[in-house]
């Protein structure tokens, strides 16, 4: 299955393409070219710099789901072919592998941020969001530590970690607790996943944090957690963020 969505290469193959062929590839050579290569084909024949090329062909593999390996591949037959010499120039290695590279990273911050299993964000879009927080913060000269706050649930077993399906119950015991999270704050808060056995939410601290917290517990007090008690508490956020960040890596251990 393609890695990325598949789509047209003509009009990246017109832009890297010289404007005259001089001399044309032999049509059985242009046949013989590895999909994605005509353009990489044509610069080496016309000795043109295969640079933008090569990048444009980097781009198409990845977009449409080819590994590095295989691109690299066939640059090495589209030099083979056109110049008898299976070994590319190192330019045009570094253009391939550095636009495979780039178009590799646009799908990746195209992925959602979200645990696939539970629905809650991931660390790392939690401490995204702490940032933003911080940065309107010195906008506005709001100080963090009272605008909001981390309500923290945590999961905690009775039964050691190394009996057999309790991966899958600490998996499905989060679920849980997320759908009480998402009853209580339905309101646009993040929240997010910290470890197998704990979630966070960042909130707002208002007048009415320590009910929303109560509900919370009243919620998961009704769940049928099998062998799991569950805590929650109210976790201050620091003065600055870097000190945040570092709180959220401790809570995540």
């Amino acid at each position: 299955m393609a890695m990325f969505s598949a789509r047209g290469t003509l009009a990246f193959r017109r832009a890297a393409a010289p404007a005259a062929r001089t001399p044309d590839l032999p049509e059985h050579v242009r046949l013989a070219l590895p999909l994605r290569f005509e353009a990489v084909g044509e610069a080496l024949m016309s000795e043109i710099d295969v640079g933008a090329a090569c990048s444009v062909a980097g781009r198409d593999a990845a977009r449409d789901g080819a590994s590095l390996g295989e691109a690299l591949s066939g640059l090495r037959a589209t030099y083979a072919l056109v110049l008898g010499d299976a070994t590319p120039a190192y330019e045009a290695v570094e253009a391939l592998s550095v636009a495979w590279s780039d178009a590799a990273l646009e799908y990746l911050h195209d992925l959602s941020c979200e645990d696939p299993l539970t629905g809650l964000a991931s660390l790392a879009h939690v401490r995204t969001r702490l940032a933003e927080i911080y940065r309107e913060a010195e906008l506005t000269d709001v100080v963090v530590s009272g605008s909001h706050a981390l309500v923290i649930v945590e999961l905690c077993f009775r039964h050691p970690v190394g009996v057999p399906g309790h991966h899958f119950t600490r998996a499905l015991r989060l679920v849980q607790v997320t759908e009480a999270m998402r009853a209580v704050y339905s309101g646009g808060q993040t929240l997010g996943r910290l470890g197998l056995d704990r979630a966070v939410g960042v909130v707002a601290r208002t007048v009415d944090l320590g009910v929303s917290v109560a509900l919370l517990r009243d919620f998961l007090s009704d769940l049928d957690l099998g062998e799991a008690d569950v805590r929650v508490w109210i976790e201050g956020l620091p003065a600055s963020a870097d000190s945040a960040s570092r709180l959220l890596d401790e809570l995540a251990r």
